[in-house]
């Protein structure tokens, strides 16, 4: 995106445009949950306030409400390229779905039949198959991570897979180093030496890169719409084929019909309302906005990866000018289907949540610690020491944005060598 897309973008986001104590703050804090644009707030106060109600209704706000539900599938489907509305199914969140999944994908399973999960992931996607595995006297396998650069050890994978793999589970993306997995590789390597299911965590790959589930064909793949600009609401895709012979937990009057018969109680529309807001906000990022919703998504997302990739050259080159400072992740960015922008980091002999406190005077917003990434602080040795600093860049994020974050890093340090001479 040029500099002129860039401000534009970030014009169309309130949280951006604020002040605090004076100061315009800085959001590194996207893999924790990303702004949102006006466009998003508007679409859920304006369906929250005019139309509230629920399906099945003989009236106008019902008939509005019903018309929203189908909108916000195909909004799903234009979002992952799903050959079918039908195959979209919305939620809390993707943690709670897929707890939900984990529970119908184990009823048939045996003691005796193994899955497979890896180091990389966040254990939303971890531990609801760890829990069913051990109802159903079922062996988990955990794939390893190279630790030098924090990718899949695709080797260790081929390994762990036999004929007795149910479900492979694993992150498009990892939300703390940005290692992205290539996923067309691992299903075909799950598909060329087991009839596994495949479940994908595309909680931090949505908003760096566009999904297309049709051209991956995995088995299942979940998102949570705010970290891609959206409300708090998470997104499924499950393969028709696949859905059909599965079995939900539900009450007993729903119906039984896909996708329906997954969508547990009253459904958060205003929240549907919303996502469909993302979806088309993104969209709204091409330049030919004659072209279909998928064509424009993925002209859009093109814009996106090209100026997140000149972001992520520029943040690695300058930490890498800093000795005293150890990255985890891919620090040779040649393109951007390797790593996202997000960073993970630790100083030598400073304690992650001093960094952050420090920034957070200065409200620039980072994170530190493990988030839920159990697998991988285990494997790095990170468990007991406070993680790592994350630093997490989105499409609204500027070069100036980053400079201001290497002169309050310069400001930090300096106080550390004080403190140490003291």
């Amino acid at each position: 995106m040029t500099q002129l897309m860039v401000e534009k973008v970030r014009k169309q986001f309130p949280a951006l445009q604020q002040e605090v104590n004076g100061l315009v703050p800085v959001f590194f804090d996207g893999p924790g949950g990303a702004q949102v644009s006006q466009s998003v707030l508007e679409a859920m106060t304006g369906y929250l306030g005019r139309y509230n109600a629920n399906l099945g209704g003989a009236y106008f706000s019902s008939h509005k409400t019903s018309e929203l539900m189908a909108d916000a599938r195909q909004a799903g489907a234009d979002f992952y390229n799903a050959g079918s509305s039908d195959e979209i199914i919305f939620g809390a969140n993707a943690t709670t779905l897929t707890f939900a999944f984990s529970r119908a994908i184990a009823r048939d399973w045996q003691v005796g039949d193994e899955i497979i999960v890896t180091a990389l992931d966040h254990y939303s996607n971890v531990s609801p198959w760890v829990l069913a595995a051990e109802e159903k006297g079922v062996i988990v396998h955990q794939v390893q991570v190279n630790e030098t650069d924090c990718t899949l050890d695709y080797e260790h994978l081929t390994a762990l897979l036999s004929s007795k793999t149910r479900l492979v589970a694993c992150t498009y993306a990892s939300n703390t180093t940005g290692s992205i997995v290539d996923m067309h590789k691992l299903i075909e390597q799950v598909k060329g030496h087991s009839q596994a299911l495949t479940y994908i965590d595309a909680v931090h790959y949505a908003p760096h890169q566009l999904i297309d589930v049709q051209a991956l064909d995995c088995d299942f793949l979940v998102t949570s719409a705010y970290k891609y600009f959206g409300p708090h609401l998470g997104v499924l895709y499950g393969k028709a084929q696949v859905l059909e012979k599965l079995r939900p937990y539900k009450v007993a009057p729903a119906k039984d019909v896909n996708p329906n018969r997954w969508e547990t109680g009253t459904q958060n529309y205003e929240a549907l309302a919303g996502f469909i807001a993302a979806v088309e906000y993104l969209a709204s990022l091409a330049d030919n906005q004659s072209l279909s919703r998928r064509k424009r998504l993925i002209e859009s997302y093109r814009k996106i990866a090209d100026h997140e990739l000149q972001l992520s050259r520029s943040f690695l080159k300058r930490l890498a000018e800093y000795p005293q400072i150890r990255i985890f992740g891919i620090e040779d960015v040649a393109t951007e289907d390797v790593r996202t922008p997000t960073f993970a980091f630790r100083i030598n002999h400073v304690e992650p949540r001093r960094v952050s406190e420090f920034f957070g005077e200065h409200h620039v917003c980072i994170w530190d610690g493990n988030f839920y990434a159990q697998g991988l602080y285990e494997q790095l040795g990170l468990t007991d020491i406070g993680g790592v600093i994350r630093v997490g860049c989105m499409h609204y994020n500027t070069p100036a944005e980053i400079e201001k974050f290497f002169n309050l890093l310069d400001q930090f340090l300096a106080q550390q060598v004080k403190i140490s001479i003291c």
